[in-house]
């Protein structure tokens, strides 16, 4: 099992240009969004207490974020994904073009902005290459809020340490062998 510093510090190798980063910052919880809209509609009863698909996905996400060895990121980022399980739930009511319009919809575009993004960052998207990226993605995206706050000056440094510091790629220079 990989600690949120190495999963971070993996992630990071793939997200140096800020632009990128940026994108994330929209693209990753759309696309949280997107999938707790998609899976809130799968419910079922245990105990007299109705759950959805979403609401499990949820808890078995924190419960593999708390195992990484970082439970303040992990309270964060799984407050984070609570939250827009918790809004995803708000528009999965509606009629079946309803719910698949913002489900779909929104899952579109928050890969487009990643996309976007990895142009700019001339790389890959992290998941090709490991598919806990998938997880990873949510847990970065909420750390570099936080480091935006001040939290987690040591972490960042020990990401930048291993990952370099961002910066903004000069589009016209080629591409530096990764």
């Amino acid at each position: 099992m990989r600690s949120a510093t190495d999963l971070l510090i993996q992630y990071a190798h793939y997200h140096r240009d800020r632009r990128n980063i940026a994108t994330h910052f929209f693209g990753i919880p759309l696309i949280v969004f997107a999938v707790g809209v998609l899976l809130a509609r799968a419910s079922f009863t245990v105990g007299g207490m109705t759950l959805t698909a979403a609401w499990v996905t949820a808890a078995v996400v924190t419960v593999w974020y708390l195992m990484r060895g970082r439970i303040d990121l992990a309270v964060a980022v799984s407050a984070a994904t609570w939250l827009l399980v918790a809004l995803a739930h708000q528009v999965a009511g509606g009629t079946t073009g309803e719910w698949l319009a913002w489900g779909v919809g929104t899952f579109v575009f928050g890969w487009v902005l990643q996309f976007i993004g990895h142009y700019y960052e001339g790389r890959k998207p992290a998941f090709v290459d490991d598919l806990v990226g998938l997880l990873a993605g949510p847990m970065f995206v909420t750390a570099e809020a936080l480091f935006a706050m001040g939290w987690g000056a040591e972490l960042k440094a020990e990401i930048e340490r291993q990952a370099g510091p961002t910066h903004v790629r000069d589009m016209k220079q080629p591409l530096a062998s990764h």
